[in-house]
């Protein structure tokens, strides 16, 4: 499945717009990632533990969203964005959705 931040997809025609399709992913930081970035915030470097989490977050979203476009006939996702949220108490849930329109690409 092609999936594309573009409205258009170079060398394919789009025949069908199936919809819009979403991807959801929640995921929660513990207490050992929070002490090594805490570590990382003291001594500089960036936070593997965290950007992990992140790519984990983005990944499913993706693929969930990928899933349900599959599911309404689309071998395409077109317009797709990505947002980042941090939930719970003390910010301690990471939460990453996308969007785009499915569609049928000849």
């Amino acid at each position: 499945m092609i999936v594309t931040t573009t409205n258009v997809i170079e060398g394919k025609t789009i025949t069908q717009y199936k919809g819009i399709v979403f991807g959801e992913s929640i995921i929660g930081a513990n207490i050992f990632k929070d002490f090594l970035a805490g570590i990382r915030d003291i001594v500089g470097g960036r936070s593997g533990s965290y950007e992990g989490v992140m790519v984990e977050a983005r990944e499913n979203a993706l693929r969930e969203m990928e899933q349900r476009a599959a599911a309404l006939g689309a071998n395409g996702i077109i317009g797709v964005d990505l947002d980042y949220e941090v939930l719970g108490a003390q910010n301690g849930m990471m939460m990453v959705t996308c969007s785009g329109t499915a569609v049928v690409l000849s």
